[in-house]
């Protein structure tokens, strides 16, 4: 089984997984994904043997919307999201316009980060290869995988630093997940 097909296997297994992307579906906001922990964590779990939402802080959806960049526009988005999800999802749900995280990325995390042009983009930027993964239900309940570096890494348990950003201090920054999957290797 290839890796795409083995990763739509595990989040359509999840109830959890399954029941936040119809609920992010139906908000129907512009390019949407699902992503990072809430997506390989699955994975993870899976290959230790650990339970389904083992680490699951939050459902981190992101969407595109270059419209209107200001805060009071994402922050409606967020309320209509909370408004709409049924208990617990209302709770877990972290909504960000991708559109607009250019403003206030370095501020925020001391290095500077161009715009965006659609929400996967943003996986590319991602700290380490296994974080950049997302995925999207589709209308007619396809499940789209957004994977830039591939799943390779993920599967295999690897963890290195996203070839495209230099990161200092790397081994600190993924040292949750080294701390909560001690079977995931570094390999920087």
């Amino acid at each position: 089984m290839k890796h795409a097909d083995e990763l739509e296997f595990l989040v359509r297994q999840s109830d959890s997984l399954m029941s936040a992307l119809r609920a992010a579906r139906d908000l129907d906001l512009p390019d949407w994904l699902i992503f990072s922990g809430s997506v390989y964590q699955k994975v993870l779990n899976h290959l230790t043997g650990r339970p389904e939402t083992y680490g699951l802080k939050d459902y981190d959806l992101a969407y595109f919307d270059a419209g209107d960049l200001s805060w009071e526009a994402e922050d409606k988005v967020i309320r209509r999201a909370a408004a709409s999800l049924p208990a617990p999802l209302d709770q877990l749900f972290e909504v960000r316009n991708q559109a607009r995280v250019h403003l206030w990325f370095e501020g925020r995390f001391g290095e500077p980060y161009a715009p965006l042009s659609c929400s996967a983009e943003a996986l590319e930027r991602f700290v380490a290869t296994v974080n950049a993964v997302g995925v999207r239900l589709e209308t007619d309940d396809r499940l789209t995988v957004f994977a830039p570096f591939g799943l390779e890494d993920l599967f295999g348990l690897r963890l290195r630093p996203n070839p495209a950003r230099s990161i200092p201090g790397f081994r600190d920054k993924v040292s949750g997940i080294i701390a909560r999957w001690p079977e995931v290797r570094i390999e920087a």
